[in-house]
């Protein structure tokens, strides 16, 4: 594990027009990040949205991976995550392999059980417990994994029903990489079990960013999200790719500084900031280092930064990726 390569990817949220989002995967790709990604989420500006605490997505996940996948050549273009509570797993599958399919193999499919509870409320879609939501996840990869090989779908779960046809289009990739990612024990371990690459994130019990969030993701709860993922691997761990998003990336001289303004906005320690596994802060050489620390600390090889930052940390992916 500690001595996969280096990856990088870009988190899309939003985009002022059609142009300014296709300049935008075009530069990605330019600077040599390996993938693309958006996330699944719907709403903008209003009461829902205050309460989850959470950005606006301006685009939808799907329509955009597509266009992301035209306007380029190379680049891989994916999602963190697809929420499978809101679409029926059927149309999920038919879409993502249609991506696949028409992109010539650059689909990296993310997956998640899905958590902002306010969303869900607001488009009127179930918000069943934690439990239910993991099921879903569950029989949704069982339809996916059928789904890739171009057969026949038969699966009889307590939320995917599907059966009596064939999957099509057969997609070019065998199989589609597979992200699922989460906080938690029990989406973590499924994600050992099932996927290519492991997305560390947050614990989302709160439905909604909130105080819960942050102290979900220290140094401390990494390692031990980390170690669930092990033990649900078993035999597999090193195979996995595992994942983790940057909420702050910033190359600079002066990150004392730097360091006290997110220490205040966090309400952390400057030192707790340093070590915060979703920050990079400091000069080109000390975020190189660290990359390569926290691989050997925590098996970390996969970045994702916000689209915000990928040019400033452009240099970065040019030393580490694939090293």
């Amino acid at each position: 594990m500690p001595g996969n390569p280096f990856r990088f990817s870009v988190q899309g949220y939003s985009a002022t027009s059609a142009a300014d989002f296709r300049d935008q995967v075009r530069t990605a790709e330019s600077l040599g990040y390996s993938a693309f990604h958006l996330a699944d989420h719907y709403l903008g500006a209003g009461p829902a949205l205050t309460a989850a605490n959470h950005p606006p997505q301006d685009i939808a996940a799907i329509p955009a991976m597509a266009m992301a996948a035209e306007a380029t050549s190379h680049i891989k273009i994916g999602c963190r995550l697809i929420c499978v509570g809101y679409r029926p797993a059927a149309v999920l599958v038919k879409e993502a392999m249609t991506l696949d399919f028409l992109s010539d193999g650059r689909l990296e499919l993310g997956l998640g059980a899905g958590w902002i509870e306010s969303e869900y409320h607001a488009m009127d879609v179930p918000y069943d417990p934690p439990g239910k939501r993991i099921r879903r996840l569950e029989e949704t990869i069982a339809l996916l994994k059928q789904g890739m090989t171009g057969g026949a779908l038969d699966v009889h779960g307590e939320f995917v029903r599907v059966s009596g046809y064939q999957s099509v289009p057969k997609p070019v990739q065998q199989p589609v990489p597979l992200m699922i990612g989460g906080g938690n024990p029990r989406i973590l371990t499924l994600a050992a079990r099932e996927a290519d690459i492991v997305s560390i994130n947050i614990s989302n019990k709160e439905g909604k960013v909130g105080p819960g969030s942050l102290r979900s993701i220290t140094h401390e709860r990494t390692i031990e999200k980390i170690e669930w993922v092990k033990e649900g691997a078993g035999p597999r761990f090193n195979q996995l790719e595992l994942e983790i998003g940057l909420f702050f990336a910033k190359i600079t001289d002066s990150a004392g500084s730097v360091l006290e303004g997110y220490s205040s906005i966090l309400g952390m320690t400057p030192d707790e900031v340093r070590q915060f596994p979703h920050a990079l802060i400091g000069s080109a050489d000390y975020i190189c280092d660290e990359l390569v620390r926290r691989r050997e600390l925590y098996g970390i090889s996969y970045i994702n930064v916000p689209a915000a930052s990928m040019v400033e940390f452009a240099p970065i992916v040019d030393r580490l990726k694939g090293k």
